[in-house]
Protein backbone atom coordinates (compact mmCIF):
# COMPACT_ATOMS: atom_id res chain seq x y z
CA UNK A 1 0.00 0.00 0.00
CA UNK A 2 1.22 3.49 -0.82
CA UNK A 3 0.51 6.19 1.72
CA UNK A 4 -0.90 9.58 0.77
CA UNK A 5 2.55 11.13 1.22
CA UNK A 6 4.06 8.68 -1.27
CA UNK A 7 1.27 9.32 -3.79
CA UNK A 8 1.80 13.07 -3.76
CA UNK A 9 5.54 12.61 -4.02
CA UNK A 10 5.15 10.25 -7.03
CA UNK A 11 2.96 12.73 -8.89
CA UNK A 12 5.16 15.72 -8.15
CA UNK A 13 8.64 14.48 -8.98
CA UNK A 14 8.47 10.84 -9.98
CA UNK A 15 10.29 9.73 -6.84
CA UNK A 16 8.97 7.89 -3.83
CA UNK A 17 9.99 8.63 -0.28
CA UNK A 18 12.67 6.66 1.52
CA UNK A 19 10.05 5.36 3.93
CA UNK A 20 8.01 4.03 1.00
CA UNK A 21 11.02 2.27 -0.53
CA UNK A 22 12.03 0.76 2.81
CA UNK A 23 8.47 -0.39 3.47
CA UNK A 24 8.39 -2.25 0.15
CA UNK A 25 11.88 -3.70 0.65
CA UNK A 26 11.78 -7.47 1.14
CA UNK A 27 14.95 -8.46 2.96
CA UNK A 28 14.82 -12.09 1.89
CA UNK A 29 14.12 -11.33 -1.80
CA UNK A 30 15.98 -8.02 -2.25
CA UNK A 31 19.09 -8.83 -0.23
CA UNK A 32 21.49 -8.07 -3.08
CA UNK A 33 19.85 -4.78 -4.02
CA UNK A 34 21.45 -1.77 -2.38
CA UNK A 35 20.52 1.07 -4.77
CA UNK A 36 17.24 2.25 -6.22
CA UNK A 37 18.41 1.85 -9.83
CA UNK A 38 19.10 -1.85 -9.15
CA UNK A 39 15.55 -2.37 -7.97
CA UNK A 40 14.18 -0.46 -10.97
CA UNK A 41 16.31 -2.48 -13.41
CA UNK A 42 15.25 -5.75 -11.81
CA UNK A 43 11.56 -4.82 -11.92
CA UNK A 44 11.92 -3.74 -15.56
CA UNK A 45 13.54 -7.07 -16.48
CA UNK A 46 10.78 -8.93 -14.65
CA UNK A 47 8.07 -6.92 -16.40
CA UNK A 48 9.62 -7.60 -19.82
CA UNK A 49 10.09 -11.29 -19.00
CA UNK A 50 13.86 -11.16 -19.42
CA UNK A 51 15.28 -11.98 -15.98
CA UNK A 52 18.30 -13.77 -17.45
CA UNK A 53 19.54 -10.35 -18.71
CA UNK A 54 18.65 -8.38 -15.57
CA UNK A 55 22.15 -6.93 -15.36
CA UNK A 56 21.53 -5.18 -18.70
CA UNK A 57 18.42 -3.49 -17.34
CA UNK A 58 20.21 -2.52 -14.13
CA UNK A 59 22.94 -0.91 -16.23
CA UNK A 60 20.33 0.89 -18.34
CA UNK A 61 18.61 2.12 -15.18
CA UNK A 62 21.91 3.47 -13.91
CA UNK A 63 23.10 5.19 -17.09
CA UNK A 64 19.95 6.12 -19.04
CA UNK A 65 17.62 8.96 -18.08
CA UNK A 66 14.60 7.52 -16.32
CA UNK A 67 12.19 9.41 -18.55
CA UNK A 68 13.44 7.56 -21.63
CA UNK A 69 13.15 4.19 -19.89
CA UNK A 70 9.64 4.97 -18.69
CA UNK A 71 8.56 6.13 -22.16
CA UNK A 72 9.87 2.92 -23.76
CA UNK A 73 8.31 0.81 -20.98
CA UNK A 74 4.93 2.48 -21.42
CA UNK A 75 5.18 2.02 -25.20
CA UNK A 76 5.58 -1.73 -24.71
CA UNK A 77 2.75 -1.87 -22.16
CA UNK A 78 0.40 -0.06 -24.56
CA UNK A 79 1.24 -2.28 -27.56
CA UNK A 80 -1.10 -5.14 -28.44
CA UNK A 81 -0.05 -8.70 -29.27
CA UNK A 82 3.69 -8.19 -28.90
CA UNK A 83 5.76 -11.23 -29.85
CA UNK A 84 8.93 -9.94 -28.21
CA UNK A 85 8.49 -7.17 -25.63
CA UNK A 86 12.28 -7.05 -25.15
CA UNK A 87 12.95 -6.25 -28.81
CA UNK A 88 10.16 -3.69 -28.89
CA UNK A 89 11.50 -2.04 -25.73
CA UNK A 90 15.06 -1.84 -27.06
CA UNK A 91 13.89 -0.53 -30.44
CA UNK A 92 11.78 2.20 -28.84
CA UNK A 93 14.56 3.11 -26.39
CA UNK A 94 17.00 3.54 -29.29
CA UNK A 95 14.48 5.76 -31.11
CA UNK A 96 13.98 7.90 -28.00
CA UNK A 97 17.73 8.26 -27.47
CA UNK A 98 18.23 9.29 -31.11
CA UNK A 99 15.42 11.86 -30.81
CA UNK A 100 16.95 13.27 -27.65
CA UNK A 101 20.35 13.46 -29.30
CA UNK A 102 18.97 15.27 -32.36
CA UNK A 103 17.16 17.79 -30.14
CA UNK A 104 20.45 18.67 -28.42
CA UNK A 105 22.13 19.54 -31.72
Amino acid sequence: MISDDDKTQDKAGGFSSVAGVLKDFKSDKDKYISHEFQKYGYELAKELGDLKNRSLYIKLAKETPRGLLEAARNFVKDALDVKSPVKLFMWRLKQLKDEAKSRKK
